[in-house]
């Protein structure tokens, strides 16, 4: 363990150097840069709002603020694990000529879309001063569930990113699996509002432990017990784990396929 971890260090700048990396080639060319990562969930809020509370008459109070704290969490979930999906073998060229630990590109990538997910939240305060809606101390609670998140997005970065290098129609099989996933966690309506036999469904859903902890500490002021607490880091860690098995067992045949 001690070697690994020593391993891990010795390549941290190198982890900081490619986050940096993505966040300008991102933004590289755009006048309002970072600036992007606020006003898409906004845009995006407006336009949901719009569609599913005036013209589908969705009743979720405050509705603005509660898709924005749903879909900021999913969405980087989502943008994690998709970027580190590709990242093994779009870092084939890098991989071919020295090595570096082969799960630092998945990982980095998970850790970009963290970022981004920082300066998204920025647009949930905008909503809040907006709204005049009442900020819970509760809030400062919000790194645990984006912890929880960071791990689980981990875990399954992992399993993705070895499991494209040999099968490429991952890539666009999960990509219409995170979207079918995004609509059967509450985002959008509340879990009230589901049938007794969806509920139950809803139980096996990673994501919606995740958004419910999100919400509990930053809308509805709730300290989440220890039940939901122990949910989440089940869900987290056995992602992680999960992800390391499969990445370990594969990496050393990447070569073979990138």
């Amino acid at each position: 363990m001690k070697p690994r971890l020593e391993v891990f260090l010795r390549y941290r700048y190198l982890l900081q150097d490619l986050i940096v990396k993505d966040i300008k080639v991102k933004y590289r060319r755009s006048v309002l840069g970072l600036l992007w990562s606020i006003l898409n969930p906004l845009f995006m809020m407006l336009v949901i709002t719009a569609v599913f509370e005036r013209i589908f008459k969705i009743k979720v109070e405050n509705f603005p603020i509660y898709y924005l704290t749903g879909s900021s969490i999913f969405n980087f979930f989502s943008e994690g694990t998709q970027l580190a999906m590709g990242s093994v073998f779009g870092a084939s060229s890098l991989i071919k000529k020295v090595y570096i630990p082969k799960y630092i590109f998945p990982l980095e990538k998970v850790m970009f879309a963290f970022v981004n997910f920082m300066f998204s939240l920025v647009a949930v305060i905008i909503m809040f001063v907006v709204l005049r809606f009442p900020v819970p101390w509760t809030v400062v609670l919000f790194v645990i569930p984006a912890i929880y998140v960071l791990v689980f997005s981990i875990g399954v970065g992992l399993i993705l990113s070895a499991m494209s290098v040999f099968f490429r129609d991952i890539v666009h099989l999960y990509s219409v699996l995170v979207v079918a996933w995004q609509y059967l966690t509450p985002i959008m309506y509340s879990y009230d509002s589901l049938p007794e036999a969806v509920q139950l469904f809803m139980c096996f859903n990673p994501m919606y432990y995740f958004v419910l902890y999100f919400r509990d500490v930053t809308m509805y002021g709730i300290v989440p017990g220890f039940d939901l607490n122990i949910t989440c880091m089940a869900f987290a860690l056995c992602s992680l784990l999960a992800g390391l098995l499969v990445f370990k067992k594969k990496q050393d045949k990447f070569i073979l396929f990138i």
